[in-house]
Parts: C-alpha cells; sequence; structure tokens
C-alpha cells in the first residue's frame, strides 16, 4: 500500500478483491470455525472445494449451488449488477436508477451463474431478500425510496454497495449519503444504514494517505445507533489483535450483543433481522475489524474473514474490496482461478466504473462551480464574511 497508487488501480483492487473473496468465503458460509477446521483439517488458506464434495447438487441446506472451486456467489453477481447501473446512467445514482435499470437486469437478461453452473436469470439465484427488489418496486409498485420497508434486515444491500464508494472515492460523507438512497429499495433499519456505511469505509480507503485507522473513523464519524456503537465495539477489540487465529473469538463476543441472528446461524433467534436501533448487521463490522487486525493486508484479511464463518462470504467480500480500496493487491493466483472457475472477466466491471467515475467528478465539479458562482451572485459569500 502506498499514498500514490492511482484510482484506477485502487478500483480494480477492490472490485476483484470483492469477487475473490467473496469465492474463498462461499463453500465454508453458515459454519463456525471449529466446523471449518474440521472439515477441512484445519483453517482455509485459499480455494476450497463445495463443503459436501461432490453431492453439492443434492445436499441440505446448499443445494443446488455449487458454492467452492472458485465460483463467486450472489454478492458479486449483485455488485457487477450495480456496476452496470452506474454504465447505464454515468452518473450519481438514487433508489429510482435502482427501479429503472436495476430491477430490469436481474429479471430480463440470462448471465453465467457460476453456482448453478448455466446461464440463467439473476433472478434465479439471488437471494429472497434480494428477491424483493424485484416483488416490491416490479410487482408491487412500490415507490423505490421505500421499497425496503417490510424485507428482512441483513446484509443484502450492504454486500454489494463497494461501487457506490468507489465511484465517491476520498469523499465518505458523499458515498454515504448516495447509498442510503440507493439501499432505500433494498433495506431498512440498520441494513439500509449498513450499506451507507459500507460504502462511506470504501471511499474512505481510496483516501491516498488512508489506513484502517482512518477507514474505521470515518465510519464512525458517520454511523448511527446501534451501526456506530457495533463498529466501535468490533474495531476497540480487534486493535489488540494482529492475528486473525486468536481474533476470531473474541470479535465474535464483540459483535454478538448486536447481532440479531444468535449463537446458531443456520438457526435463527425469534428477533433475527427485524428493524431496530440498537442492533447491526454482523457482516460490517466483522470485516472492518479484520482490516484493523489485518493493518489493511489483503490475504490476512480475507482469510480471517473466511474462517470467521457464519455469513462469512459477505464479510470477504466487504474486507476484500475495504482492504483492496487501500491499495493492497489481491494474490494473483486467487484471482486467476475465481476468474476462470466463475467464467467472469473480473477486471471489466473495474474498468467500466473507473471510466464513470471520472465523468462523475467532472460533473461534480461543474455543478459545484455552479452552485458556487450563483451564490455568489446572490451574496452568500459577503454573508459568510
Amino acid at each position: 500500500m502506498t499514498p500514490t497508487t492511482p484510482l484506477d488501480e485502487r478500483i480494480a483492487h477492490a472490485l476483484v478483491g470483492a469477487a475473490v473473496g467473496d469465492a474463498l468465503g462461499g463453500p465454508v458460509e453458515g459454519y463456525t470455525p471449529e466446523q471449518i477446521v474440521e472439515r477441512h483439517g484445519g483453517r482455509v488458506h485459499g480455494v476450497v472445494g463445495p463443503w459436501n464434495g461432490d453431492t453439492w447438487r443434492t445436499a441440505r441446506p446448499i443445494a443446488p449451488y455449487h458454492k467452492g472451486d472458485g465460483h463467486v456467489t450472489d454478492d458479486t453477481l449483485m455488485t457487477h449488477a450495480l456496476v452496470r447501473v452506474y454504465a447505464a446512467v454515468r452518473d450519481h445514482l438514487d433508489a429510482y436508477a435502482v427501479a429503472a435499470h436495476l430491477v430490469p437486469d436481474l429479471m430480463t437478461t440470462p448471465r453465467w451463474i457460476p453456482e448453478l453452473e448455466a446461464e440463467a436469470l439473476p433472478l434465479q439465484r439471488i437471494f429472497l431478500a434480494e428477491k424483493w427488489l424485484v416483488a416490491r418496486i416490479h410487482y408491487g409498485h412500490a415507490d423505490p425510496r421505500e421499497a425496503g420497508v417490510g424485507n428482512i434486515v441483513n446484509c443484502g444491500a450492504a454486500m454489494y454497495m463497494a461501487p457506490v464508494g468507489l465511484v465517491n472515492a476520498a469523499n465518505p460523507a458523499g458515498a454515504y449519503t448516495e447509498a442510503l438512497d440507493v439501499a432505500g429499495a433494498h433495506q431498512s433499519s440498520y441494513g439500509r444504514e449498513a450499506a451507507a456505511v459500507f460504502a462511506a469505509a470504501v471511499a474512505a480507503a481510496c483516501a491516498p494517505d488512508a489506513t484502517p485507522d482512518s477507514v474505521v473513523e470515518a465510519c464512525l464519524a458517520l454511523a448511527k445507533d446501534g451501526t456506530r456503537a457495533a463498529i466501535e465495539t468490533v474495531c476497540e477489540v480487534a486493535a489488540r489483535y494482529t492475528d486473525f487465529e486468536t481474533a476470531l473469538r473474541p470479535l465474535r463476543e464483540a459483535v454478538a450483543p448486536y447481532d440479531t441472528v444468535g449463537p446458531d446461524y443456520r438457526t435463527p433467534s425469534l428477533d433475527a433481522r427485524r428493524p431496530s436501533r440498537i442492533r447491526s448487521i454482523e457482516e460490517l463490522p466483522i470485516a472492518l475489524g479484520m482490516l484493523v487486525v489485518s493493518g489493511g493486508d489483503y490475504r490476512h484479511a480475507v482469510l480471517g474473514s473466511v474462517n470467521y464463518g457464519r455469513d462469512c462470504d459477505s464479510i470477504a467480500t466487504m474486507s476484500g474490496a475495504l482492504a483492496g480500496a487501500l491499495g493492497s493487491e489481491v494474490p494473483r493466483d486467487w484471482a486467476k482461478t475465481v476468474a476462470e472457475a466463475s467464467r467472469l472477466d473480473l477486471h471489466a466491471p473495474a474498468a467500466t466504473l473507473t471510466q464513470v467515475a471520472a465523468e462523475i467528478f467532472t460533473r461534480d465539479v461543474s455543478r459545484r462551480r455552479a452552485h458556487e458562482s450563483a451564490f455568489a451572485q446572490l451574496g452568500g459569500a459577503r454573508c459568510s464574511d
């Protein structure tokens, strides 16, 4: 990591890093660190195969998805879909852009789905919390700004908000505001808040002098309610560790009071994923905690996230994006394996988003100058003297 790492490289590292983290975490999602050790004879240190081996097509609770062997999951499918929305709009997004572009993309255009090993509509792969977008906006004709109300509160919107942070690079407040609007179509309560804070974190990581600590500080300056409390608590604990192995249990204990899912990930508690002012999703605070533990190193942050278990594909997606945005490179062998196994060009979305980010910045400068000129003509500059 260097302060001079250019934006195009940070965008590439962030988006490729998010996809690789997603693919590494997919096959162990939903399990505990202890179960992961038992299944794999130790910690996961790279791409591994499906949890149930060759019986993945029928083994519950994962069937019929081929999680493992370098296949990305819905986290990456949604991230790339949001990049396509930016490519179409070529400006800042809002909930109406989700309705006009993201929802039709999910419904109408078949794409290669690695976990299904077939071409299918993305809608046929994404989780129920993401299908909510289509149900509420397309079929329910809800106001896009309020469509997220009523959905289960989870990390579904946060997991694909890295592009919002990248087009607002080095402007965490701008990323927070934009993501809050975008995520309103999908989530409410602390799920929507987490999406905004994650976008802000990615934007903060793109600053020339960014560090894991400065990223956390930017999050704490913007985050509200339980999300802020969870991030503060988890990252205070994370600061005591420099190795993910010893940090796994302390980080889980730190986030547990804020997490609604409960100790058994596959058997959620009665108040799981309900709106709250004092709760937080688990994934974002843990991703930030792993970023702190690793000192911003991509490999360390992602492996810590993967071996944490539970919703580790989303945790590794987030920590991978954050470490990449800081400038930490993704191991080339991992990226190559994931790209080939998933049949995806992992660098193409980054090239697209880099161009769009530059166009948006140019428009922002023009808009800002027009505002400055109008404000000065109104005598506003004299009022500030």
